[in-house]
Protein backbone atom coordinates (compact mmCIF):
# COMPACT_ATOMS: atom_id res chain seq x y z
CA UNK A 1 0.00 0.00 0.00
CA UNK A 2 1.52 3.35 -0.95
CA UNK A 3 0.80 6.47 1.67
CA UNK A 4 1.23 9.88 0.53
CA UNK A 5 0.98 13.08 2.95
CA UNK A 6 -0.13 16.24 1.12
CA UNK A 7 0.76 19.55 2.40
CA UNK A 8 -1.71 22.17 1.05
CA UNK A 9 -4.15 20.33 0.33
CA UNK A 10 -6.91 22.34 0.53
CA UNK A 11 -7.78 23.68 -2.82
CA UNK A 12 -5.97 23.78 -6.42
CA UNK A 13 -2.82 21.58 -7.00
CA UNK A 14 -2.54 19.88 -3.86
CA UNK A 15 -6.61 19.02 -3.99
CA UNK A 16 -6.36 17.21 -7.53
CA UNK A 17 -3.10 15.62 -6.58
CA UNK A 18 -4.73 14.13 -3.65
CA UNK A 19 -7.74 13.05 -6.12
CA UNK A 20 -5.60 11.57 -8.53
CA UNK A 21 -3.38 9.55 -6.09
CA UNK A 22 -7.06 8.35 -4.66
CA UNK A 23 -8.21 6.94 -8.00
CA UNK A 24 -4.52 5.15 -8.30
CA UNK A 25 -4.96 3.08 -4.93
CA UNK A 26 -2.50 5.32 -3.01
CA UNK A 27 -4.11 5.72 1.02
CA UNK A 28 -3.36 9.70 0.90
CA UNK A 29 -3.05 12.45 3.96
CA UNK A 30 -3.98 15.63 3.43
CA UNK A 31 -3.15 19.05 5.40
CA UNK A 32 -4.04 22.44 5.43
CA UNK A 33 -5.56 24.92 7.29
CA UNK A 34 -9.36 25.49 6.58
CA UNK A 35 -10.98 22.02 8.20
CA UNK A 36 -14.07 22.13 6.51
CA UNK A 37 -12.43 21.91 3.13
CA UNK A 38 -10.62 18.72 4.43
CA UNK A 39 -13.51 17.00 5.80
CA UNK A 40 -15.91 17.37 2.05
CA UNK A 41 -12.39 15.81 0.52
CA UNK A 42 -11.95 12.90 2.74
CA UNK A 43 -15.64 12.56 2.53
CA UNK A 44 -14.78 11.43 -0.76
CA UNK A 45 -12.99 8.39 0.14
CA UNK A 46 -13.45 8.02 3.85
CA UNK A 47 -11.47 4.84 4.15
CA UNK A 48 -8.38 5.68 2.30
CA UNK A 49 -7.90 9.18 3.64
CA UNK A 50 -6.79 11.33 7.34
CA UNK A 51 -6.59 14.54 7.26
CA UNK A 52 -4.80 17.04 9.69
CA UNK A 53 -5.43 20.95 10.18
CA UNK A 54 -2.08 22.17 10.05
CA UNK A 55 -0.95 25.91 9.51
CA UNK A 56 2.97 25.53 8.42
CA UNK A 57 3.92 28.78 10.27
CA UNK A 58 3.34 27.80 13.50
CA UNK A 59 5.72 26.08 15.53
CA UNK A 60 3.36 22.50 16.51
CA UNK A 61 3.88 22.26 12.85
CA UNK A 62 5.98 19.65 12.02
CA UNK A 63 4.77 17.68 15.33
CA UNK A 64 1.29 18.19 13.61
CA UNK A 65 2.43 16.25 10.57
CA UNK A 66 3.72 13.68 12.27
CA UNK A 67 0.36 13.06 14.13
CA UNK A 68 -1.01 13.03 10.56
CA UNK A 69 1.92 10.19 9.23
CA UNK A 70 0.71 7.69 12.55
CA UNK A 71 -2.72 8.42 11.23
CA UNK A 72 -2.23 7.20 7.75
CA UNK A 73 0.20 4.54 8.83
CA UNK A 74 3.33 5.76 7.31
CA UNK A 75 4.63 7.82 4.44
CA UNK A 76 5.92 7.00 1.25
CA UNK A 77 5.70 10.02 -0.42
CA UNK A 78 5.55 13.67 0.83
CA UNK A 79 4.28 16.79 -1.13
CA UNK A 80 4.67 20.29 -0.35
CA UNK A 81 2.10 22.26 -1.92
CA UNK A 82 1.59 25.66 0.54
CA UNK A 83 2.84 28.49 -0.44
CA UNK A 84 2.17 32.35 -0.58
CA UNK A 85 2.73 35.06 -2.96
CA UNK A 86 1.17 38.37 -4.04
CA UNK A 87 1.10 40.65 -6.37
CA UNK A 88 3.47 43.16 -4.50
CA UNK A 89 5.20 46.09 -6.36
CA UNK A 90 4.84 48.25 -3.98
CA UNK A 91 6.54 46.38 -1.87
CA UNK A 92 4.34 46.18 0.88
CA UNK A 93 5.91 44.89 4.66
CA UNK A 94 3.18 43.39 5.77
CA UNK A 95 2.80 40.72 2.12
CA UNK A 96 6.60 40.31 2.53
CA UNK A 97 6.78 39.30 5.87
CA UNK A 98 3.91 36.58 5.33
CA UNK A 99 5.78 35.01 2.26
CA UNK A 100 8.44 34.59 3.91
CA UNK A 101 6.66 33.11 6.66
CA UNK A 102 5.03 30.36 4.07
CA UNK A 103 7.23 30.19 2.11
CA UNK A 104 10.84 30.03 3.87
CA UNK A 105 10.33 29.46 7.46
CA UNK A 106 7.03 27.10 6.61
CA UNK A 107 8.70 25.30 4.41
CA UNK A 108 11.80 24.58 5.86
CA UNK A 109 9.64 23.40 9.02
CA UNK A 110 7.58 20.73 7.19
CA UNK A 111 10.14 19.74 4.66
CA UNK A 112 12.87 19.27 7.17
CA UNK A 113 10.47 16.88 9.11
CA UNK A 114 9.75 14.80 6.23
CA UNK A 115 13.26 14.52 5.20
CA UNK A 116 14.43 13.51 8.60
CA UNK A 117 11.56 10.99 8.55
CA UNK A 118 12.75 9.18 5.30
CA UNK A 119 16.19 9.08 6.97
CA UNK A 120 15.17 7.03 9.70
CA UNK A 121 13.03 5.19 7.42
CA UNK A 122 15.70 4.89 5.01
CA UNK A 123 14.25 5.98 2.00
CA UNK A 124 11.25 7.61 0.35
CA UNK A 125 10.18 10.40 -2.06
CA UNK A 126 10.03 14.18 -1.12
CA UNK A 127 8.68 16.54 -3.36
CA UNK A 128 7.83 20.38 -3.39
CA UNK A 129 5.99 22.76 -5.65
CA UNK A 130 8.55 25.70 -6.30
CA UNK A 131 8.10 27.94 -9.45
CA UNK A 132 9.29 29.03 -13.05
CA UNK A 133 9.06 32.36 -11.03
CA UNK A 134 12.01 31.61 -9.12
CA UNK A 135 14.45 31.23 -12.02
CA UNK A 136 14.59 34.72 -12.41
CA UNK A 137 13.91 38.00 -10.01
CA UNK A 138 10.48 39.19 -10.99
CA UNK A 139 9.77 42.50 -10.29
CA UNK A 140 5.94 41.93 -9.84
CA UNK A 141 6.26 39.38 -6.96
CA UNK A 142 9.96 40.17 -5.89
CA UNK A 143 9.65 38.28 -2.21
CA UNK A 144 7.61 35.48 -4.29
CA UNK A 145 10.53 34.76 -7.09
CA UNK A 146 13.37 34.91 -4.34
CA UNK A 147 11.50 32.58 -1.77
CA UNK A 148 11.28 30.04 -5.12
CA UNK A 149 14.44 30.27 -5.36
CA UNK A 150 15.29 29.78 -2.39
CA UNK A 151 13.00 26.52 -2.35
CA UNK A 152 14.73 25.43 -5.32
CA UNK A 153 18.60 25.64 -3.82
CA UNK A 154 17.33 23.73 -0.40
CA UNK A 155 16.09 20.88 -2.59
CA UNK A 156 19.60 20.87 -4.42
CA UNK A 157 20.83 20.61 -1.25
CA UNK A 158 18.95 18.26 -0.07
CA UNK A 159 19.36 16.36 -2.75
CA UNK A 160 23.30 16.19 -2.10
CA UNK A 161 22.71 15.78 1.64
CA UNK A 162 20.46 12.29 0.67
CA UNK A 163 23.28 11.08 -2.40
CA UNK A 164 26.11 11.47 0.41
CA UNK A 165 24.72 9.87 3.25
CA UNK A 166 22.98 6.94 0.99
CA UNK A 167 19.26 8.04 2.52
CA UNK A 168 17.78 6.55 -0.52
CA UNK A 169 15.17 9.77 -0.57
CA UNK A 170 14.33 11.09 -3.84
CA UNK A 171 13.98 14.98 -4.10
CA UNK A 172 11.57 16.34 -6.85
CA UNK A 173 11.30 20.16 -7.61
CA UNK A 174 8.25 20.82 -9.46
CA UNK A 175 8.25 24.07 -11.32
CA UNK A 176 4.60 25.00 -13.20
CA UNK A 177 4.12 28.48 -14.56
CA UNK A 178 0.81 30.57 -13.77
CA UNK A 179 -1.51 28.24 -12.85
CA UNK A 180 -5.54 29.18 -12.62
CA UNK A 181 -6.28 28.86 -8.63
CA UNK A 182 -7.65 30.96 -5.86
CA UNK A 183 -3.90 31.71 -5.61
CA UNK A 184 -3.54 34.19 -8.48
CA UNK A 185 -5.80 37.45 -8.27
CA UNK A 186 -4.68 38.65 -12.01
CA UNK A 187 -4.64 37.06 -15.15
CA UNK A 188 -1.21 36.34 -16.24
CA UNK A 189 -0.32 34.57 -20.20
CA UNK A 190 -0.22 30.94 -20.78
CA UNK A 191 -2.12 30.25 -17.71
CA UNK A 192 -2.92 26.59 -17.03
CA UNK A 193 -5.77 24.92 -15.57
CA UNK A 194 -5.35 22.73 -12.02
CA UNK A 195 -6.23 19.21 -13.18
CA UNK A 196 -4.15 19.58 -15.87
CA UNK A 197 -1.05 20.71 -13.89
CA UNK A 198 -1.95 17.94 -11.88
CA UNK A 199 -1.54 15.37 -13.97
CA UNK A 200 2.06 16.71 -15.38
CA UNK A 201 2.85 16.45 -11.67
CA UNK A 202 1.58 12.84 -10.66
CA UNK A 203 3.37 11.64 -14.22
CA UNK A 204 6.61 12.83 -12.63
CA UNK A 205 6.44 11.97 -9.48
CA UNK A 206 5.80 8.16 -10.79
CA UNK A 207 8.95 8.57 -12.65
CA UNK A 208 11.17 10.29 -9.69
CA UNK A 209 11.75 13.09 -11.76
CA UNK A 210 14.53 15.44 -10.24
CA UNK A 211 12.94 18.49 -11.78
CA UNK A 212 9.39 18.83 -13.37
CA UNK A 213 8.68 21.76 -15.47
CA UNK A 214 5.18 22.23 -16.16
CA UNK A 215 4.82 22.47 -19.47
CA UNK A 216 6.76 22.32 -22.67
CA UNK A 217 6.17 25.85 -23.21
CA UNK A 218 7.42 27.09 -19.77
CA UNK A 219 10.42 24.81 -20.19
CA UNK A 220 10.91 27.13 -23.75
CA UNK A 221 10.22 29.93 -21.68
CA UNK A 222 12.82 29.12 -19.00
CA UNK A 223 15.57 28.50 -21.95
CA UNK A 224 14.79 31.89 -22.98
CA UNK A 225 15.17 33.68 -19.88
CA UNK A 226 18.45 32.23 -18.97
CA UNK A 227 19.91 33.48 -22.28
CA UNK A 228 18.63 37.00 -21.84
CA UNK A 229 21.93 39.28 -19.91
CA UNK A 230 21.22 40.55 -16.36
CA UNK A 231 21.46 43.74 -18.10
CA UNK A 232 18.40 43.34 -20.57
CA UNK A 233 16.31 41.39 -17.55
CA UNK A 234 16.03 44.58 -15.52
CA UNK A 235 15.09 46.52 -17.84
CA UNK A 236 11.77 44.87 -19.43
CA UNK A 237 8.46 45.83 -17.73
CA UNK A 238 6.65 42.68 -17.31
CA UNK A 239 3.29 44.83 -15.76
CA UNK A 240 2.67 45.07 -19.58
CA UNK A 241 1.74 41.27 -19.41
CA UNK A 242 -0.54 41.04 -16.58
CA UNK A 243 -4.20 42.14 -16.35
CA UNK A 244 -6.29 42.75 -13.47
Amino acid sequence: MKRAVIMGATSGIGREVALLLLSEGWHVGIAGRREERLKQIQALQPQSIAYEVIDVTREDAPVLLQHLIDKLGGMDLYLHCSGNGRYNPDLDPSLEKEVVRTNVNGFINMTNHAFRYFKEQKGGHLAAVTSVAGRRGIALNALYSSSKRFQMTYLTALAQLSHNGKYGITITDIQPGFVKTDFLHHSYPLMMKTPYVARKIVQGLRKGKRRVVIDWRYRVIVCVWHMIPGWIWERINLQRFVSR
